[in-house]
């Protein structure tokens, strides 16, 4: 099924809807996931210690979740910025339709849950957050990287949680290496085996 999750854009598994009762923005909250998707059962460690290490969002602009899931880093972001657009980007197009099925659920109005090409090519992001699928690979894990941190406007920051044994620490000098004219790459927090590591766009 790991493979499902991150290379499938429709997982060929027959649809299970399930309910499950997650900690969301300081509030329990009922929201729908199913299989075929990251983490259907609740919210991963990776991602709960990206939430909790993390400070506030920017209040307005437009806000990058990369590899969204079904959707608890958008739902947060949103829910602390809700002047922001919050763009909820994956490939799995399952994870996708969870993520407008709970954001209307929520009455999150400023969640736009897209596959990666229908993301506006001009487009640039106020923040990245990601739990960036590993376990695609590196090749494909930097070529994504390459892709989005470009995209962060001057000044502003991309925060990405990585486990420890999943290569955080390679990982963190890859990207000091390819961004390093560019982006400032620092490990601010660790935390239940987790890094989260902070690139930070130069000033113009």
């Amino acid at each position: 099924m790991a493979s499902e999750h991150y290379f499938t854009g429709v997982p060929g598994t027959e649809l299970k809807l399930r309910t499950v009762t997650v900690h969301l923005a300081g509030e329990e909250r009922e929201l729908t996931t199913a299989n075929g998707i990251f983490s259907p059962a609740r919210i991963d460690q990776g991602t709960q210690v990206l939430l909790s290490e993390t400070p506030r969002p920017p209040a307005t602009g437009n806000i990058l979740d990369l590899g969204c899931g079904w959707g608890p880093i958008a739902f947060t972001i949103a829910f602390a910025s809700p002047d922001a657009t919050v763009w909820a980007v994956d490939v799995n197009e399952r994870s996708l339709e969870l993520v407008r099925m709970n954001a209307e659920k929520l009455g999150l109005t400023n969640v736009k849950a897209v596959l990666p090409d229908q993301v506006p090519g001009g487009l640039l992001f106020d923040s990245i957050w990601s739990n960036p699928p590993i376990r695609i690979g590196k090749q494909a894990l930097h070529e994504m990287l390459e892709h989005w941190l470009p995209r962060l406007t001057p000044g502003s920051d991309a925060w990405l949680v990585v486990q420890k044994n999943l290569g955080a620490d390679s990982l963190h000098r890859w990207l000091q290496e390819q961004f390093g004219s560019d982006l400032d790459v620092t490990r601010e927090a660790i935390s239940k085996g987790y890094r989260v590591l902070r690139a930070s766009r130069h000033a113009d």
